[in-house]
């Protein structure tokens, strides 16, 4: 192993300590502002918006953190960021090199915050390890059957699936993808690759020319209105010759990284969606192992963006995994995502595969869907951006773990060649790697993402999805992507709602509790839960923002395009007025509030480590 820096000791009875620390969950609590009074009251006591060097509780606390060093640190312990660990040690290991990798992972354990369809193309999987099959990778559904319809509201009318067409899943697989993500944890700990879960990524460290020197896992022991306890712990940093990021879609340490380093100078804003999604154990005569079945249209309108999913899967039991995906590109602040899921599951196709089965997981997650168009820079001095960090999904397959895996293996290769060159002159303290970018151009990941770059903004015409799937059907069919031209996005999706008095409100049916449930019992199914005396990690960069702008002008959309219950706008206390509730407890990490929101106010940072949902398989 790479000779651990004099600290080393030192850090791990550090995380012996983090560990001590990490105390019982306890009940929600509420933060609030009023409008009523001209002194808005702090709703935000987070140190990234308050610095503790100006509070007089933080005099004479020890802020010495413990430091460790590694070859190479890895952010997030994803599809991206596990096959780059895994990439490098094969690499070390066929070479006889000394490597030390270490990956964080913010959740509890490797795959928790795991959450996808998923339909799996095995390609990157195949290049990785190719004995998977032999290694018992839980790939346990190939597909079988591919089903596609536009939905009305009470009929289903079929569409052709022709060969050539992304939607095409011929070789691929029905995964529970936290349950790969696990797999491959393992497989990365058996090459010797040291994984810390439970230990959140807060902070970028940079030397003092600018690279970066790696990473700093979040403090522990802060009260919720932002000062020591008696069990204040520092974090500790881990630095390294380079490191990757890999956090997953909307990375908050990518958004640092993007404003540092000028990484989207180049390219359009990222574009997003948020996809939800449930697990149901169905009855046994509905279930078809192997069908995957997708759907557009109704109860959406032809101008907002999204589809569904129903995956029938081979896992010991009628168990079938559904979701709903909104384009955050919506104009309607009335519009929820989640209650168009409840609503879509009352579709007559859809509700005679669910009557007498029973839902046993819900959660949600922001996916990325800007594609080539909206690639940022991938390398800087000291590191590199992974998997759906950038955004590397492909929208109208709808998947992108291939394409994140593939994007950490040649990160991973780029990274072996120069940190192990006895020669390497590095003109940063922290090492710089174009080489990945390179490689990634001339990879199949650019070939894939720029075939099917106009098909997502395709959308973005008077006739929206009919006019997107002609255009599909046109040029991607018979062309290939291969069009002289590139569609651009519409710009940022927190600036496309329109204020609430142009638009209608939504009516939406109650949920009857055996198709379509509330959001409160949904979200105790994704066994989310954080340390309640800690500062919310919702943090508002003004806390008199919601009220004045979000609620007057867009009649406060948080509170419907959060899928978790964080935000509510409930009746002052005493007078007249609204103020803003946060249940940061109930936080599934999705990012969506901080991609939404039309003040672009919140500010979504990481919780102490082990915080969030507790997916089993999503």
């Amino acid at each position: 192993m790479f000779p651990a820096c004099r600290y080393s000791l030192q850090a791990r009875r550090c995380i012996s300590a983090l560990k001590a620390v990490q105390v019982e969950h306890v009940a929600p609590q509420v933060y609030s502002t009023r409008c009523s009074s001209s002194t808005v009251p702090r709703i935000t006591t987070h140190y990234t918006v308050y610095p503790r060097d100006k509070d007089p509780r933080w005099e004479g606390v020890e802020m010495e953190r413990f430091v460790d060093e590694a070859d190479v640190v890895i952010v997030g312990g994803g599809p991206a960021g596990l096959s780059a660990a895994i990439r490098l040690k094969q690499l070390a290991n066929q070479h006889e090199k000394e490597l030390r990798v270490c990956v964080v992972e913010k959740a509890s354990q490797i795959g928790a915050h795991t959450l996808s369809g998923a339909c799996l193309e095995p390609s990157a999987l195949s290049e990785l390890i190719p004995d998977w099959k032999e290694r018992g990778a839980p790939l346990n559904t190939p597909v079988t059957e591919d089903k596609f319809a536009i939905l009305t509201e009470k009929y289903r009318i079929p569409v052709p699936i022709l060969p050539g067409l992304p939607m095409n899943n011929h070789g691929n697989y029905l995964v529970r993808l936290g349950h790969f993500v696990r797999w491959l944890g393992e497989q990365a700990e058996e090459l010797g690759v040291e994984l810390y879960p439970g230990y959140a990524a807060a902070e970028v460290l940079f030397h003092e020319d600018g690279s970066v020197k790696g990473i700093a896992t979040n403090d522990v022991g802060i009260a919720k209105d932002g000062s020591p306890k008696d069990v204040f712990e520092r974090g500790m940093e881990l630095h390294a010759k380079v490191t990757l990021f890999g956090e997953g879609c909307h990375g908050h340490l990518a958004k640092q990284l993007y404003k540092q380093f000028n990484l989207r100078e180049n390219c359009e804003p990222q574009t997003y969606a948020i996809g939800l999604k449930e697990l149901w154990v169905i009855d046994e005569k509905k279930w078809r192992p192997g069908r995957a079945e997708h759907s557009v249209g109704w109860p959406l309108n032809r101008n907002t963006y999204g589809g569904s999913f129903l995956y029938h899967l081979n896992e010991g039991e009628p168990l079938v995994a559904l979701g709903f995906v909104v384009g955050l590109d919506y104009t309607n602040p009335y519009l929820s995502p989640f209650r168009e899921f409840q609503r879509w599951k009352h579709h007559p196709s859809i509700m005679s595969t669910l009557e007498g089965g029973n839902r046993i997981a819900y959660g949600a997650r922001a996916l990325n869907e800007g594609g080539f168009q909206s690639i940022p820079k991938l390398t800087f001095p000291g590191g590199m951006l992974i998997g759906c960090s950038p955004g590397f999904m492909n929208v109208p397959k709808i998947k992108g773990t291939h394409t994140a895996m593939k994007s950490g293996m040649l990160a991973a290769e780029s990274a072996f060649s120069k940190i192990t060159d006895g020669n390497l002159q590095s003109e940063t303290a922290g090492v710089y790697i174009p080489e990945y970018e390179e490689a990634f151009k001339k990879s199949w990941i650019w070939k894939e993402l720029y075939s099917v770059r106009n098909i997502r903004p395709s959308f973005h015409n008077y006739f929206g999805l009919y006019g997107g799937m002609v255009y599909t059907g046109i040029f991607y069919w018979i062309l290939r992507g291969k069009e002289p031209w590139t569609l651009k996005h519409n710009g940022l999706d927190s600036a496309s709602l329109k204020p609430a008095k142009d638009c209608t409100p939504i009516e939406y049916p109650k949920p009857d509790g055996k198709i379509s449930f509330d959001l409160l019992s949904s979200v105790a199914l994704s066994g989310t839960n954080h340390e309640h005396d800690q500062p919310p990690h919702l943090t508002l960069k003004d806390d008199s923002v919601p009220v004045a702008q979000n609620l007057t002008v867009y009649d406060g959309p948080e509170q419907r395009f959060c899928p978790a219950g964080v935000y509510e706008y409930v009746p002052v206390e005493t007078g007249d007025g609204m103020r803003l509730q946060i249940n940061a407890q109930n936080c599934v990490h999705c990012k969506t509030c901080d991609i939404k929101d039309p003040s672009q106010n919140i500010n979504w940072v990481v919780p102490e480590g082990s915080g969030g949902p507790a997916y089993n398989g999503m």
